[in-house]
């Protein structure tokens, strides 16, 4: 893969090599690391970790984890090690099928697994095949949810950002595996329904599902002028890398 942009994330604290043309991490991703609930010493496994944005903002923020990703497509599985270099961070990087994994990684379980799903089932698919493999569901979310609580261990936790509309899916396949369920929908504006939802399970968990209160991306009602209008909650996560882990604790 050779026309490359090098893109700044987190003000330009990360340095990522993304395809010029196709598919390129954004936002999503940073929410998905600001999310996971890992701490000093713990694994994370990425299913589809893409250009590896998602594990390297969670790097950053804590630099003593364990960090495993598995890539099906040579190309971004070579990105995301090239990027991992780039910010002297340390991942394992695995090419490879996350619904028929290599056999190491069979063996393994780990703390945290973290993942980021095409969001789109069917339609035209996008001319280049990296996007529209990133883009559009080819292993169906069921798998996504299997292959993860398979490398999880007992009372590890799953978080995965994923549309609104596709929350059924996500609770289906959470079903009698995993409990104490948090649903944060992410919604652009204020009054806005919400387009994305990032949903926190734990393996083994006996806990109600809860559904927490709107993160809102944007600053005002509507876009007025041109320039960003993070609201201080967003500009937090996709500036400043911080945590939003303290929004899916329980309040008492």
């Amino acid at each position: 893969m050779s026309d490359l942009r090098n893109d700044g994330f987190l003000n330009g604290r990360l340095r990522i090599l993304q395809p010029a043309k196709g598919y390129r991490a954004g936002a999503d991703a940073v929410m998905l690391a600001a999310a996971c609930p890992a701490q000093p010493g713990q694994s994370v496994l990425e299913l589809g970790c893409g250009a590896g944005v998602a594990l390297l903002c969670l790097g950053w923020r804590l630099s003593d984890l364990r960090l495993t990703g598995i890539e099906q497509q040579p190309e971004y599985a070579d990105l995301a090690r090239q990027n991992a270099d780039l910010n002297a961070i340390a991942c394992l990087i695995i090419t490879g099928d996350l619904a028929a994994p290599p056999a190491d990684l069979r063996a393994e379980s780990f703390d945290h697994i973290i993942a980021n799903p095409p969001y789109f089932l069917a339609g035209t698919a996008a001319p280049d095949l990296g996007r529209a493999q990133a883009r559009q569901e080819n292993t169906p979310l069921s798998l996504w949810i299997d292959a993860g609580l398979r490398r999880l261990r007992p009372g590890g936790t799953i978080t995965l950002i994923q549309r609104a509309d596709r929350l059924d899916g996500i609770i289906a396949g959470l079903s009698d595996r995993a409990g104490d369920i948090a649903i944060l929908p992410v919604a652009a504006r204020t009054g806005r329904e919400a387009g994305r939802i990032i949903v926190t399970a734990r393996k083994g968990g006996r806990g109600p599902l809860r559904l927490l209160a709107p993160f809102i991306m944007h600053e005002n009602g509507a876009h007025l002028a041109d320039g960003e209008d993070l609201s201080p909650a967003a500009s937090a996560v996709l500036r400043e890398g911080q945590a939003i882990t303290n929004l899916f604790a329980k309040v008492s």
